[in-house]
């Protein structure tokens, strides 16, 4: 399979007046065609701010991209211009963001805003573009399409409203979309029914997704590989199943304790991870999970740990990777 999108060593930051954000911090990680790749984490551990980087959406000021490359088909896209990076966006790379009622335009039709980027990147004539605009809403689930596009965001629903998105996204046969906690606005049947459509689309169509969470359900059921992300940092990388059934990182182990499981037995005490996420602004040079970490030792308070191999495709950030293997052998 090949890779279609290379991410290396990406930087960006926020300057602010409390000082600078570091809110992606040297990340490295990749997308192969038609995969899809969950990234997870807390809110305010870079998630979000990683996907608008990938698309040059972060804005100035106080953001900016200080580091690192973004390849994406061969091309560097923090190389281009702004006028090539907007022929990227909506035609090659999609974005699905997380509350639709303030992504899609509340004065404009659904019909306008769906057949709008497909005019403008495709070509296609306005009758050319209803007519696709009508198929990708019965794509998406959506009954009496036609009637639909004649409509405002405010006369649908949440559930619908976010298919209106998917179509969007969509709409130009993109080959990778970014789903930024596409179903936190949504009910739990609602949410099921969204992540379901969208693994269906990605595999029927053959393509990449990359899908923004902190919904370790969604790991186990939709993505093929994980990206777990503190603090600005990719801390642990891996298969869904190396990742939910072989965690190597104390944060990593941290999230599966305190999420409820099937496969427990009832009346299982759940363990949150205490403490707070550090502030951005005042990192030093060691692990930022220490001070929330029963396995932290003098070492992670002097030098951040590399991503060390522990399986094909499986690494962790953590000096402690072959103890805590041991301790969760012996129990």
């Amino acid at each position: 399979m090949a890779t279609l999108l290379q991410v290396r060593n990406l930087t960006t930051q926020f300057f602010t007046s409390s000082g600078t954000v570091r809110a992606v911090d040297n990340i490295t990680f990749d997308v192969d065609e038609g995969e899809t790749v969950a990234v997870v984490g807390e809110s305010g551990c870079g998630k979000s701010v990683s996907a608008l980087s990938i698309l040059r959406l972060v804005p100035w000021p106080p953001g900016k991209i200080v580091g690192g490359s973004i390849n994406f088909m061969g091309q560097d896209l923090l190389e281009m211009s702004n006028d090539d990076i907007r022929r990227v966006r909506g035609r090659e790379i999609s974005m699905v963001f997380q509350e639709p009622m303030t992504s899609l335009n509340p004065v404009l039709s659904i019909g306008l805003q769906l057949t709008e980027t497909m005019q403008h990147h495709l070509g296609l004539s306005p009758a050319q573009a209803l007519k696709r605009a009508a198929e990708l809403l019965e794509m998406v689930g959506i009954s009496e399409p036609k009637r639909r596009l004649a409509q405002f965001p405010h006369h649908l629903s949440g559930g619908m409203r976010q298919r209106v998105m998917i179509a969007v996204a969509l709409s130009c046969e993109p080959k990778l979309i970014i789903a930024d906690e596409p179903t936190t606005a949504l009910d739990v049947t609602i949410q099921a029914q969204i992540l379901e459509l969208m693994k269906d689309l990605t595999k029927r169509l053959g393509v990449a997704l990359v899908v923004i969470t902190h919904n370790l359900g969604v790991v186990a059921r939709y993505a093929d590989r994980v990206n777990v992300m503190y603090a600005g940092k990719i801390i642990e990388m891996g298969s869904a199943q190396q990742i939910y059934h072989q965690p190597h990182h104390p944060y990593t182990l941290g999230l599966l304790a305190s999420v409820p499981r099937m496969d427990q037995p009832r009346g299982t005490r759940l363990i949150p991870i205490d403490g707070q996420p550090p502030d951005l602004t005042r990192l030093d040079g060691g692990c930022a999970f220490r001070p929330r970490c029963r396995f932290a030792v003098d070492r992670c308070a002097q030098e951040f740990p590399p991503l060390e191999n522990i399986d094909s495709g499986h690494v962790s950030a953590c000096w402690r990777v072959k103890e805590i293997n041991e301790l969760k052998n012996a129990s």
